[in-house]
Parts: structure tokens; C-alpha cells; sequence
């Protein structure tokens, strides 16, 4: 029923998914309580979220390549 090969994803994405969180929540909750509203605190929190989008990403890049299985045929040794 289930192919060896596959891999339990586990508790891989809960980084993925708390990066997301700060970029898409944290930072701009932030940036509404901070008074006053300045062009530094908002290229901050504009800066916070794009590195934390980044580091998802690569996150997700890194598990999914590990517990998507690939399509294509098994190679051979004899090949």
C-alpha cells in the first residue's frame, strides 16, 4: 500500500509555517501598534517580512524535495 521510499513529513513544516506567520502577521501587527508610523519602522518591518518569506521558502524547498516522491522511473545500476 505505501511505496518504502516515502518519507513521513512529521513536524518539517511547523518552521515553514511559523516564518509565514511573522512575515504575514507578526510584522504587520507591528508595524500598526508602533507610533509613530516613520519610513524606518516601515522599511523594517518590510524588510523582517521578505526575510522571513525567504527563509520559508527555502524551508519548504528543502522538506518537499525530501517527502515528494519523484516521478520518474527507478534508475538501474546495469545502465
Amino acid at each position: 500500500m505505501f511505496d518504502s521510499q516515502e518519507k513521513s513529513t512529521g513536524t518539517q513544516y511547523t518552521l515553514t509555517v511559523a516564518l509565514l506567520t511573522v512575515a504575514f502577521v507578526f510584522s504587520p501587527a507591528l508595524l500598526l501598534i508602533s507610533h509613530p508610523l516613520s519610513p524606518l519602522s516601515v522599511s523594517v518591518a518590510v524588510a523582517g517580512s521578505l526575510v522571513c518569506l525567504a527563509l520559508a521558502r527555502m524551508s519548504w524547498k528543502k522538506y518537499s524535495n525530501l517527502t515528494i516522491p519523484s516521478i520518474e522511473a527507478p534508475r538501474t545500476a546495469g545502465k
